[in-house]
């Protein structure tokens, strides 16, 4: 410990689609584990705003809610919610973004929270600044004082001023959460939260597991390729990463095919090697299906003369190449 980590698995759900939401999809999930402060919240900010740009969306386009689970469960406390049903009042809290106080009547009746408990909360879950929530939750606020911590190292990062909103209304739906909480969102408000997570101490622990600090986040697809497409840069995804294909004319030669591919590797080029005996026919639909640059074959007439066939996958054109000058020809 410290652990970090990431993975990007397909995942499926259950329920009805809509724009931005797939019962199929594939979703960047990024964990630190064993870092109990805030450190590890900044870090994950840091990453996903990171991502953002490279493929280049800015601060103009999205932006990163922040709140806590433990203003909330402030706020409760104030309100005299006893803290065994702050985890169910979160959820129901979350639920209001989507839909009326009326529509979840019946849950806080069944929960035995009165109706003006949740609209005192709401009321004041609207302030936008952590200077607004200090009268009601005090100087001494360990939600404030981690959320400023957090705010300053945003700042370090130089992420704060573009891309950070404080915004005590984001709970995330998940009951597990237990202290900071994010949520990515299209600055146009037309798409629903492109990513989210958050602090959850208490996971690991009620899996059997021993007690161990983490926050992550999840990060699907969807939503943020229906962004990129609004904003009419999403990627055409046709190059293979591939830069040349090589192959032998004859199976003799395929030593020497391997040779050559080593070379444009040593200089930082991607290459497919061709593993078995294919015709040239089949070998040129290969390297269009890939979009590569250059197709190099190994053929015998050309390797005795100590040289190699180049072919240009852009304009057709196929010119001889000096082996021990493949690299500087084709990387040049």
């Amino acid at each position: 410990m410290p652990l970090k980590w990431f993975s990007i698995p397909q995942c499926w759900r259950y329920e009805r689609m809509t724009r931005g939401r797939r019962r199929e999809h594939f979703q960047w999930n990024m964990d630190i584990w064993g870092v109990e402060g805030v450190e590890a919240e900044a870090e994950l900010l840091s990453a996903m705003v990171s991502f953002f740009e490279s493929i280049g969306l800015s601060g103009k386009d999205v932006g990163i809610k922040v709140s806590s689970r433990l203003l909330i469960g402030e706020l409760l406390e104030k309100l005299g919610v006893p803290e065994e049903k702050f985890a169910a009042t979160c959820v129901l809290v979350d639920k209001l973004e989507k839909v009326p106080l009326d529509a979840i009547q019946g849950d806080l009746e069944e929960l035995g929270l009165d109706r003006s408990v949740v609209e005192t909360l709401t009321d004041l879950m609207e302030k936008k600044s952590l200077d607004a929530m200090r009268p009601v939750l005090g100087e001494d606020s360990e939600a404030l004082v981690e959320l400023e911590r957090l705010f300053q190292l945003c700042e370090v990062y130089g992420i704060q001023d573009d891309w950070i909103v404080f915004d005590a209304s984001v709970v995330r739906g998940l009951a597990y959460y237990t202290g900071v909480v994010f949520e990515a969102f299209d600055r146009k408000g037309e798409l629903r939260a492109i990513a989210g997570g958050g602090r959850y101490d208490k996971l690991l622990e009620t899996f059997g597991g021993d007690p161990t600090p983490a926050c992550g986040f999840g990060f699907g697809d969807a939503v943020v390729v229906e962004l990129l497409k609004e904003r009419s840069i999403l990627p055409s995804f046709e190059s293979s990463g591939f830069d040349a294909v090589v192959f032998a004319l004859t199976p003799e030669l395929y030593n020497e095919a391997l040779a050559v591919a080593g070379k444009l590797r040593q200089a930082g080029q991607s290459v497919d090697v061709v593993l078995e005996k294919k015709k040239p026919k089949w070998v040129f639909k290969h390297a269009n299906r890939l979009n590569v640059k250059y197709c190099v074959i190994v053929a015998p007439d050309e390797f005795e003369n100590g040289e190699v066939s180049v072919k240009d996958m852009t304009t057709g054109k196929q010119r001889s190449v000096k082996i021990d000058q493949i690299a500087d020809e084709l990387v040049s």
